[in-house]
């Protein structure tokens, strides 16, 4: 009776201990596992380095004359001849419109014949003079009637130089119905039919005048502040890349346009080809000045907080950290950053989507 009491007892206490041992196991192999440190990862880098270089810019734009006017009669009237049509090329001096001159032509003798009349009284006037003269020296006048003719034959020649003078303005105003070149060029634009009455000043011939050729760019305004307006300009036709030319900034417009924003730039081309015609579409490349930036290769670039970043390496600890740049430009193999990077910045170029913050790595290529 006494065995059969002990027997279980010892039993009970057997079984306990082997669920102590068991769990003392179970323990220790916890601890080794949480000890156990992950194996550093390699990792790809590149260590910064400032760079100078400009940006390159490519505009489209448009050919116009070097000097190019509105040429318009001086006086109104009705147009009965224009000589030339848009696309000819015409001499200086050459004829390009007509006003009708019924009236100029009036006006022109009406003034010879105010000249004409003049000359008689101051014929009749002079001749009076000269008497008074010759009977003033014998005696056979008086004072006052010698200088009475002496007035009249003044006033007769005053009148003569004005009615010469108008006949001069007559002969100008015929000439002013007739519109000529002023010098040799090109017929750009017309602005007026035969029949038309036109205003003084009214363009009737737009002319390019022979002497040059501009490049014209619509600008924005952050090209111009980064480019130098000295550099040389490579301008080639949009449809033809062989046809090429270059040229220097003539002119910046003070002024941006209201609708675009942007700054009408003239470049002043030197010895363009024949090919690159008035109004022809081209396409000018220049780069801006070289200011100093950091570079970084496009498969360093992540996201963090919903901003570009990029992940940086301690150089002591190998241990890696998420930093946020600001992204300046990007091409498809290189990316310009602005701020957040400085030189000597270890960055890691690959692996970027398998790190965390505090993460050991190993640099490829050097010792673990």
């Amino acid at each position: 009776m006494t065995d059969s009491i002990l027997y279980p007892s010892f039993r009970s206490w057997g079984g306990g201990l082997l669920i102590l041992v068991v769990a003392a196991t179970l323990s220790a192999c916890n601890e080794q596992t949480d000890i156990a440190e992950p194996a550093p990862r390699p990792v790809r880098t590149v260590t910064l380095e400032k760079s100078e270089a400009g940006v390159p810019v490519v505009l489209t734009g448009r050919i116009e004359a070097l000097d190019e006017a509105s040429l318009g009669f001086r006086l109104s009237g009705r147009v009965i001849e224009r000589a030339v049509n848009t696309g000819d090329r015409v001499e200086a001096g050459q004829l390009l419109g007509r006003l009708e001159a019924l009236n100029e032509l009036n006006a022109l003798t009406v003034a010879k014949a105010n000249v004409a009349a003049a000359q008689a009284k101051l014929t009749q006037v002079r001749n009076h003079f000269e008497r008074q003269q010759t009977l003033l020296a014998q005696g056979w006048t008086t004072r006052a009637n010698f200088d009475q003719a002496e007035r009249e034959l003044r006033t007769a020649e005053a009148q003569l130089d004005a009615s010469e003078a108008q006949l001069k303005a007559a002969h100008d105003q015929v000439d002013f119905t007739e519109l000529k070149a002023d010098a040799e060029g090109i017929v750009t634009a017309v602005g007026a039919e035969p029949g038309e009455v036109v205003q003084a000043g009214q363009m009737i011939v737009r002319l390019a005048r022979h002497g040059g050729r501009d490049a014209i760019f619509d600008v924005p305004a952050q090209v111009l502040r980064t480019a130098s307006t000295d550099r040389a300009v490579d301008v080639r036709l949009a449809d033809d890349a062989s046809v090429t030319a270059t040229g220097r900034v003539r002119e910046v417009s003070p002024q941006a346009d209201p609708v675009t924003r942007t700054f009408q730039v003239k470049v002043g081309l030197t010895d363009p080809p024949e090919a690159m015609r008035l109004g022809a579409t081209v396409i000018g490349a220049l780069q801006t000045d070289a200011v100093p930036m950091i570079e970084i290769p496009s498969s360093a670039l992540t996201e963090f907080n919903g901003h570009p970043a990029v992940w940086i390496v301690d150089p002591k600890a190998l241990t890696v950290e998420i930093r946020n740049v600001d992204v300046l430009r990007f091409d498809p193999a290189t990316v310009t950053v602005s701020q957040g990077l400085d030189v000597g910045d270890v960055v890691v170029t690959a692996g970027v989507q398998a790190l965390r913050p505090g993460q050991k790595v190993r640099l490829l290529g050097l010792d673990s």
